[in-house]
């Protein structure tokens, strides 16, 4: 065999390797590989991942719920069209807490699709917190009222709470009030309150076992009850009648306002006064003249100056001008 003999096949088997070289890597199906997680909290979790796209364009997801069948998922993204895998992230939130879940990652592209294996996690414990309020606040003396609210966190269901309680000039330690109530199944409670002597704050605590759960305090204002009278309840234009009344619990000598009401609805003053000493000393008494040019209503409002009480107003009277 000569030199051309050899010289042909020589060539042709040098472009195979060359161009066997330098074509490019097949594009095929993703593989997808669930890693584990991150930043896990009683609510919350990022589920963490790696896809190997081989050299195509691919999306990936994350399938995640409480049983193997998954239920919910995150959002499409894009893990890219390289040839070596990638890690991949999704933060999922609005989990509940102290449960486990199941998870997985799952990849595409226009080969085919792939899904790592089913992993678990479990989130937190939500610690307890207590929210409360108070319906009706303030009151008047007299009336009673609900502290209700709601147990937050693992375990609030059934749990024992009690109302503590500490009057103006809220200096005395807490005392508990009423009996111990349990939660509901959504760890919501209510209490009822005896109507109080004064102004009162109040606070609801966990009791049983482990480090005991404190609400906020809140404040149920008292005001005085006020009854209020006129005579007569009709007279002529621009003639007096006389607005009174009494206030309980008694308060000697603090401020009094009759107020009418204007056309357009604003209260404006015009009688002032100092309340006086009742027949006994579970009330005191006003009283004052007014002019009745036109046909209004009126009222009374007590100034109490805070402390264990909060100032109070009257029920809306109306006082009429009759013809001649």
């Amino acid at each position: 065999m000569n030199f051309m003999d050899v010289l042909p096949r020589a060539l042709a088997c040098g472009l195979l390797i060359t161009l066997f070289a330098v074509s490019p890597a097949l594009a095929a199906a993703p593989v997808a590989e669930t890693t584990g997680t991150r930043d896990v909290d009683s609510g919350a979790a990022t589920l963490l991942g790696r896809v190997d796209p081989n050299n195509e364009a691919t999306r990936f997801f994350f399938e995640y719920g409480k049983t193997r069948r998954f239920g919910s998922r995150t959002a499409d993204a894009n893990a890219g069209s390289g040839a070596n895998p990638r890690r991949v992230t999704a933060r999922v939130e609005g989990l509940e807490p102290d449960t486990r879940y199941y998870f997985r990652l799952v990849a595409s592209n226009a080969s085919g699709v792939d899904s790592g294996a089913t992993r678990a996690f479990k989130t937190e414990r939500q610690p307890l917190g207590l929210q409360i309020s108070a319906a009706p606040n303030p009151i008047v003396f007299g009336s009673p009222t609900t502290v209700f609210g709601t147990l937050t966190g693992t375990g609030n269901a059934g749990k024992e709470l009690v109302l503590q309680q500490r009057p103006f000039p809220f200096t005395a330690e807490f005392a508990q009030v009423g009996n111990p109530i349990v939660t509901d199944g959504a760890g919501g409670f209510s209490f009822p309150v005896l109507p109080p002597l004064s102004t009162t704050q109040f606070r609801v605590r966990t009791t049983g076992g482990g480090q005991p759960v404190t609400s906020g305090v809140i404040t149920l204002g008292v005001a005085p009850q006020v009854r209020t009278s006129r005579r007569p309840r009709a007279v002529r234009r621009n003639r007096r009648a006389r607005v009174y009344g009494t206030i309980r619990p008694s308060r000697v000598g603090i401020p009094f306002e009759i107020q009418k009401q204007t056309r357009r609805g604003a209260w404006v003053v015009v009688r002032r006064g100092l309340t006086r000493a009742g027949a006994d000393d579970t009330y005191a008494r006003y009283g004052k003249r007014v002019r009745v040019p036109r046909t209004a209503k009126y009222r009374v409002f007590v100034n109490t100056g805070g402390g264990d009480l909060v100032s109070g107003i009257g029920p809306e009277l109306t006082i009429r001008v009759r013809r001649r």
